[in-house]
């Protein structure tokens, strides 16, 4: 539970607020100040003058949302004022930035008057790429955002109306499709008749929800005719002629509940008198007009939604506006229409059902989500809605002749991917050469949950052919435990394998003058490493990947024993791809040689730009030290300037250079000023170092401080594939080694 105490402190400490602008372009010399103000940009002032398009290209109109808000009906807290609520604003500000990369200024006008407000957004409209219209109180917000789509060419979404409205709109798609009822005689309840209920209604009537089958009730009651109220125009459209005038008797027999009212408005008997398998969305914040666990007592056959993240199924805005926006800025969109909106509904609703990527569900505490009564919509840490919502709506913007730009959808995706990290991008490189021979990847930790998973994900998307070792009936048992299909997944059992002898004869005859006895090689061939790393060795499989359930050392050791060396390699070494925005850089050795001598640190980069080529990166190797070429003559230094000698003796084709330091291996301004004769031109991508300690160090505070993204260990110089991995390993790296062994066993 949150203190008032730690809100306070987390908004007021250090630089207060919650946002800042940083500048995209550089401003550290007297040229750069020229370019960015007087008189470098009256040229790019001149071409928008010319050509007002122009401006999309020329400034960050084409990515700045405004959040602008009176702060009159201000998340449950109601109408405090503009000042009061930019607390709120400025954190819808870091939502648009978190979750799509938007930049957003916060507007918070003091006024209520919501022709002041109109007036105030189309000024502005030359600033802006989109306005976002937050926390004003109805009915004016209705009217506002109607005027401003009449008369502005900028996308304006007020997100207390529609963002509730398409999220559980998504959640209302597959809770039908679960209980296979027909969207078309469904009967709807709604409580609540604000910007978000009547936003609500509007949608679900969109997506074949039946006007006469619903009822909406207000602060009196039903809304019904002859109630003897006059109703603004917009209540108007829902109100409907029944004869049930009370909440309690607008619930009998209803198939969905839609709440945006107040809290414990729902009693038990209320549920209980609902249809068969009721679907409640009871999205009154922060508490519920019933409580999950209440409505579940009630009813075990009901479907529960709520915008609370500690039960399941959270209908989050979040899940909506910034992937909307996303995706109408990249188009030119000139609004949000409705056809906008279902497009981002079905990509929600359709997206809810693919597997969920372990990273998503460790981030909630929880082993795995997976389609179903309480996993309806994703969850907002998956970093997928970008792809999928955005590239949704965009295709929507275009096809609905709303867009100033076409753009290729696929194209797009790859794009949209780019902002989720690089790594992503890099692993794609890797994932489409695999999909073009997959190969038979030995697993042997049958036992592990996470390999399984790993393992039916590999199948599906068609990346590998996966075999995981160790007694069936227990693989499969823990399969049906955590709902995992192994469609397509090999269960081999060693004990029970008719090729145990011939492995224990192989094993032998590689060990034998090595303390091996015919023994000791049966008895470990019942080892599933062992046994997963001589079917390697014979040829019945392609790539083993182990260690997920153990030490390093446990597959290190007999993959060393049974795997002969690459040639022209005398000692394996270990490499990690660290991901920065935008950039690759591969870090070697970082696990295995603990003092290599400058030989093995040849051999070590030569090694890692033939990864490096395997992920399409073009190697730019630095020979990492203490000295800059011979600036401090140490033992330590001269072993690296001899390994540089080294490669570039037995490697010319390779771009590499040292003995170096870091920051003249990664900041050319520094290089080009001080070593003009590098050949490094472009900085370095490929960093050797010197030693364990150093590797080791390097990558794992790049990582754990530096924000960088790892994949790895990737093994280099065994002539077979085989990889080590950690017990930390999410399903998502499993899946990415595995890839990476495929692309190395072709």
């Amino acid at each position: 539970m949150i203190t008032k105490q730690q809100a306070l402190d987390y908004h007021s400490r250090g630089r207060r607020g919650k946002i800042e602008v940083t500048p995209t372009k550089p401003c550290s010399t007297q040229t750069d100040l020229s370019l960015a103000y007087t008189p470098g940009v009256a040229d790019p002032c001149m071409e928008i003058h010319n050509n007002p398009e122009d401006v999309y290209k020329y400034t960050a109109k084409g990515n700045l949302v405004a959040v602008v808000s009176n702060g009159t009906a201000v998340l449950g807290l109601g109408n405090i004022g503009a000042a009061a609520g930019k607390p709120v604003m400025e954190g819808k500000g870091v939502l648009f930035k978190r979750f799509a990369d938007i930049d957003v200024f916060d507007i918070e006008l003091n006024t209520e008057d919501p022709d002041e407000v109109i007036k105030a957004c189309q000024l502005m409209e030359p600033t802006f790429g989109g306005i976002n219209l937050e926390d004003i109180k109805g009915p004016e917000c209705f009217y506002i955002e109607e005027e401003l789509k009449k008369t502005m060419n900028i996308p304006v979404f007020h997100d207390d109306q529609h963002g509730t409205a398409i999220i559980s709109a998504a959640a209302l798609v597959n809770a039908l499709e679960i209980v296979k009822k027909d969207i078309k005689k469904i009967k709807v309840v709604y409580s609540g008749a604000g910007a978000a209920g009547i936003a609500c209604a509007k949608l679900y009537i969109s997506l074949g929800v039946s006007p006469e089958n619903m009822l909406m009730i207000d602060s009196k009651g039903v809304m019904y005719e002859g109630r003897g109220d006059k109703f603004n125009k917009y209540k108007q459209e829902c109100v409907r002629k029944t004869d049930k005038h009370t909440l309690a008797e607008a619930m009998v027999d209803a198939d969905v509940f839609v709440g945006v009212s107040v809290k414990d408005l729902v009693n038990a008997d209320m549920v209980k008198s609902m249809a068969k398998d009721p679907i409640i969305f009871a999205m009154a914040n922060p508490d519920p007009e019933i409580m999950y666990p209440d409505a579940m007592a009630a009813r075990p056959d009901a479907i529960v939604a709520t915008g609370r993240s500690d039960f399941p199924n959270q209908v989050n805005n979040v899940l909506g506006f910034p992937y909307i926006f996303r995706g109408a800025l990249d188009v030119g969109a000139k609004a949000i229409n409705e056809e906008m909106k279902i497009a981002a509904v079905n990509a929600l609703a359709a997206l809810a059902k693919e597997d969920v990527p372990e990273e998503v569900a460790q981030a909630y505490g929880v082993e795995y989500f997976k389609f179903g009564r309480e996993y309806l919509i994703p969850k907002p840490f998956d970093p997928r809605i970008l792809i999928w919502e955005s590239a949704a709506v965009a295709q929507a913007a275009m096809d609905s002749g709303v867009a100033r730009t076409t753009i290729d959808i696929e194209a797009y995706k790859e794009e949209l991917e780019n902002r989720i990290g690089k790594g992503r991008t890099i692993m794609r490189v890797m994932h489409d050469k695999a999909k073009n021979n997959p190969k038979r990847i030995v697993f042997p930790e049958g036992v592990s949950s996470r390999i399984l998973r790993a393992a039916h994900i590999l199948v599906a998307q068609g990346l590998a052919k996966p075999i995981v070792l160790g007694k069936e009936s227990h693989i499969k048992e823990l399969a049906a435990q955590h709902e995992i299909d192994l469609t397509g997944v090999e269960i081999i059992n060693p004990s029970k394998s008719d090729k145990k002898e011939a492995y224990a004869k192989l094993l032998f005859d590689k060990r034998f003058r090595k303390g091996m006895t015919p023994e000791k090689a049966a008895m470990k061939v019942k080892n599933p490493t062992y046994f997963g790393l001589l079917m390697l060795e014979s040829g019945d499989c392609d790539a083993v990947l182990s260690g997920a359930t153990s030490g390093y050392p446990t597959t290190m050791r007999p993959a060393l024993e049974i795997i002969d060396l690459a040639e022209g390699v005398s000692k394996v070494s270990g490499m990690y791809a660290m991901i920065a925005k935008g950039k690759v850089y591969l870090f070697a050795d970082t696990t295995v040689n603990i003092n290599p001598t400058a030989e093995e640190l040849a051999e070590i980069a030569i090694e890692s730009a033939k990864v490096a080529r395997r992920f399409n990166i073009e190697p730019r190797i630095a020979m990492l030290s203490f000295s800059n070429f011979g600036s401090a003559v140490y033992p330590e230094s001269k072993k690296v300037a001899r390994a540089t000698a080294l490669v570039k003796e037995k490697a010319p084709h390779l771009i590499v250079e040292g003995e170096m330091q870091a920051d003249t291996a990664l900041v050319s301004e520094y290089r080009q000023r001080w070593f003009p004769f590098s050949q490094l031109k472009k900085d370095a991508n490929v960093l050797i170092f010197p030693d364990l300690s150093a590797g080791n160090i390097a990558y794992k505070l790049s990582q754990r401080r530096g924000g960088l993204e790892s994949i790895g260990p990737i093994l280099m110089g065994c002539s077979k594939p085989v990889h080590v991995l950690h017990s930390i390993h999410t399903v998502d790296e499993i899946v990415d080694m595995a890839t990476i062994a495929t692309v190395e066993a072709q």
